[in-house]
């Protein structure tokens, strides 16, 4: 059961985050905002967004909130927060649906949503870049289906884990919300689509009615950037 060594917090401000202008990934959902989007629907908590040019990502005022010059940002009334992880574990703090009341159950979710983070997106990313901002050089043809079975390795792993469980721990959960996050990235690849386990279980994820809100709400932001 939940100890009582302190009542669960609730958000002091509407919060504010930052997302993309014009998202580079075209309204698919992939742009980082998306979780702390996805996080805040399913806490049921209203929020505001200011879009960001990329000048306005590098100048002073942005820089401010965020050293490294990206998104998001999350501000809540004098909070400010960066790195999605971070993010997303603050909104989670204030609702039991993404962290569960009970002790060991919390400390489970935020497990996976490491091991989402620190040991599932790193080669998720590492293909990303091999596939789009390495494919003209001369090594690519090599270098690429290494970072492939590196991620299928991965896979593995995981898929063997989740079973035919519907979610990795009991009830959906911050590690599900981040995990499933983090898959979504392999899609353009088809390498999701040789794991159906996995395959599914990002499915159930986008069949959310928070996920759905969430994706929506970012892929409007893109079709007025392109209708523009």
């Amino acid at each position: 059961m939940r100890s009582d060594r302190m009542p669960r917090r609730t958000f002091r401000a509407t919060p504010t985050i930052t997302a993309f202008e014009c998202s580079p990934d075209r309204g698919q959902g992939l742009a980082r905002d998306m979780r702390v989007r996805w996080a805040l629907e399913e806490a049921g908590q209203p929020y505001n967004v200011r879009l960001l040019s990329f000048k306005a990502m590098k100048e002073p005022a942005h820089l401010a909130l965020h050293p490294f010059g990206q998104i998001p940002t999350y501000e809540e009334g004098d909070l400010t927060l960066f790195e999605t992880g971070s993010i997303v574990f603050h909104i989670a703090e204030r609702h039991e649906a993404l962290l569960p009341g009970d002790d060991d159950a919390r400390a489970r979710a935020i497990t996976w949503m490491f091991a989402a983070l620190n040991t599932v997106e790193p080669p998720i990313l590492e293909l990303v870049t091999a596939r789009i901002l390495e494919r003209d050089k001369p090594w690519s043809s090599e270098r690429l289906p290494l970072v492939q079975d590196r991620v299928r390795d991965r896979l593995d792993q995981l898929s063997a884990h989740l079973g035919d469980a519907e979610w990795l721990d009991g009830a959906f959960s911050v590690g599900d919300l981040m995990m499933a996050s983090v898959l979504l990235r392999l899609r353009p690849s088809g390498i999701l689509d040789e794991f159906p386990g996995l395959s599914s279980y990002v499915a159930r994820a986008e069949a959310r009615p928070a996920y759905r809100r969430a994706f929506a709400a970012q892929l409007a932001v893109f079709s007025a950037a392109s209708s523009s």
